[in-house]
Parts: C-alpha cells; sequence; structure tokens
C-alpha cells in the first residue's frame, strides 16, 4: 500500500502525462532505469540503432556505469573509467544565466547538434535549469523549450533528471515547471524522502510505458530487490505531505532573496569569480580550486558545515531555516572569500 499510495502521489504532483511510476533504490539507479527505459522504448520501436544519449558538457547524473557515461567527459568525477564507459554525445554547456536570453546561433548550434546524432540517439538527459555537481550552473528554461520541442520533432526521448532539483529547490515545484514542459521521462530522488533513507522513482509517459510493453521482452526489464521498500515509500508520502502543506513558495523566495542580497557582498573580492543564487541554491564560484581541509577547518572553527568541491562554495539549506541561521552560513562563506589571498 505505501508504494501505491506514493505512486498515486508522484502521478499527482509531476506535470501532467508523466503516469507511470518506477520506484527505485536510489537517484544514480533511476538515471539507469531511465537510461534503460529510453533504448527498450526505441528498440520497440525497430529503431534499434538508437543506442546513444546526448545530453549537455557540464552535466552529472550519478556515480553507477550507465549515469556515469552521461556525466561531463571530461571535467567530471569519472574521467579515470572513460576507457570503460559508453560512448555519447555531448553538446556545449548552456550559457551561464538563468534570464539568459539566448542566440539565434545558439538555438542553430542546437538544432544541429540534433541533427548530426539523431539517427544513433534514443534519448536527450539533462539536468533542468541547474547543472549540479557538474559546476552548479544556473541556465536558462530557454533551453529546456528548444530541447523539449526538437525531441518531439526527431522523436528522441527527454530524460529530465530532477533528483537535485525537484520538490522546490528552484523556486518552482519541479524546474521543468519553468518552461513549462512535460518530459518523456524524469528522475527524483534526494528530498523525496526528506533525506531520511534511501529511495528514488522514475516516472514516465503513457507512451513509453506501453510502447516497453510491446516490444520484444514484454516488460520492462529491471527489478530491484528494494524498488517499493515499504517503510521508504510511507516516509516518502508524508514527506511529500508535510511539504506540500508548508508555505514553501514563500519561504524558497525569502531564501533566495537573502542568498542574492548576502552572497554579493563577494562578488568584488579577488578571489571569486562568480556570485549566483537561485531558489535555494547559493552559490559562489572561485577563481582557483579550494583546499578543502583549510576551508572545512576555517568553517567548523565559525560554527557551520559547509562542504566545499572543486572552486566552488555552495549552499543547499532546508527550507525551514531562519533568517539568522542563513546568515551565518553566508557571513561565514563570504569571511572565507575575504581570507583568500589574491592567486598568482
Amino acid at each position: 500500500k505505501p508504494a501505491i499510495d506514493l505512486a498515486k502521489k508522484l502521478i499527482e504532483i509531476t506535470p501532467p502525462a508523466l503516469e507511470k511510476v518506477f520506484l527505485c533504490d536510489s537517484g544514480s539507479v533511476s538515471v539507469e532505469v531511465a537510461m534503460k527505459m529510453a533504448l527498450q522504448y526505441q528498440q520497440a520501436k525497430g529503431l534499434v540503432k538508437r543506442t546513444k544519449f546526448m545530453t549537455f558538457k557540464g552535466g552529472y547524473h550519478g556515480d553507477t556505469t550507465g549515469a556515469m557515461s552521461v556525466c561531463d567527459p571530461k571535467n567530471g568525477m569519472h574521467h579515470l573509467f572513460s576507457d570503460f564507459l559508453p560512448q555519447h554525445f555531448f553538446c556545449k554547456s548552456p550559457l551561464l544565466g538563468f534570464d539568459q536570453k539566448i542566440s539565434e546561433e545558439e538555438e542553430i548550434e542546437i538544432t544541429d547538434f540534433f541533427k548530426d546524432h539523431v539517427d544513433q540517439t534514443a534519448a536527450f538527459i539533462l539536468e533542468p535549469v541547474v547543472q549540479g555537481a557538474g559546476g552548479m550552473r544556473m541556465y536558462s528554461p530557454e533551453y529546456l523549450t528548444i530541447i523539449s520541442r526538437l525531441c518531439k520533432e526527431h522523436e528522441v526521448l527527454l530524460i529530465a533528471d530532477e533528483i537535485a532539483t525537484g520538490f522546490g529547490r528552484t523556486g518552482e515545484f519541479f524546474a521543468c515547471n519553468h518552461a513549462d514542459i512535460t518530459p518523456d521521462i524524469m528522475c527524483l530522488g534526494k528530498a523525496l524522502t526528506g533525506g531520511y533513507v534511501s529511495l528514488a522513482s522514475t516516472l514516465c509517459t503513457n507512451e513509453v510505458a506501453i510502447t516497453i510493453s510491446e516490444g520484444e521482452a514484454g516488460v520492462f526489464m529491471h527489478g530491484p530487490t528494494f524498488m517499493g521498500n515499504p517503510l521508504s515509500c510511507a516516509i516518502a508520502v508524508k514527506s511529500i505531505e508535510l511539504l506540500l502543506n508548508s508555505p514553501w513558495q514563500k519561504r524558497v523566495k525569502a531564501i533566495e532573496k537573502q542568498l542574492l542580497e548576502e552572497l554579493e557582498k563577494a562578488a568584488g573580492f579577488s578571489s571569486v569569480k562568480d556570485v549566483r543564487a537561485l531558489g535555494a541554491i547559493g552559490v559562489i564560484e572561485l577563481l582557483e580550486n579550494i583546499n578543502v581541509q583549510e576551508a572545512q577547518s576555517f568553517f567548523v572553527d565559525h560554527g557551520v558545515w559547509i562542504r566545499p568541491f572543486k572552486n566552488l562554495l555552495y549552499i543547499m539549506p532546508p527550507y525551514i531555516i531562519s533568517k539568522d541561521e542563513l546568515n551565518l552560513l553566508t557571513k561565514t562563506m563570504v569571511s572565507y572569500c575575504r581570507s583568500i589571498k589574491k592567486p598568482i
């Protein structure tokens, strides 16, 4: 029953047309499931040469094999495995800036990228609006509109990896809502259970599900042991209900405003490349990689815990954080940036 309750809840809150739910153990597994769905879908349609994926450079989708193969091939976390992983098609990263207008040249470039690779491609996978571990890069929803249209034109499936962006993190309940699009497949995780236990899900349209069922196997070929764990599902249902019954939109908007105002103080420092925020995500991008050991000692001494990576200081605070608590975080981030000597 908890699995049924959760599936009904997810169908209710996700973009329209996502009517089938596959429950998974973790976010990475939900991406594996999405990729396998896309491959089985194309095979069932007789398009057996469509075995590759298109995606953006700068993306991150998880640590399991299939997910690793669609992460950034050079600057990601998995370059050590590059000779082992399947090779896919990467277009250049979206331009930085949520309010960035897409030029005609940029749209033509994406269109040509599709034309070059569509005959071999099962799906385009992306993190909508925010590329997470690949650089905390926030980009225009116009990209979603363009890619969604091109996917429909070329009968390529669109996979939205909302594992990090879902459940209000970017200011909309799902990041796809910024462009008012419905992907063919959507991956959810992380906030799904409020962080209590591991659980994820992959949703798809009826068309995807029925086409797979009509294929050679007659069924989707995946079945993890704990896919419908009743405890995880019960927690997810309650977590979603708590979120929906809270003033989450007001809280996220207030967090975004405070992040923008308080992190901007670091914008003029010689060590800082960029400052940005969207929803309940705040980022200071530095010019050089951070000494993590030194940084974490600094943060602990100031009474906070922040995990930097590469050249990024970022926070994704809980929506119930107080103004004073958030101020302590941002103030410490700015103080750390002020303490860094100018790079040589």
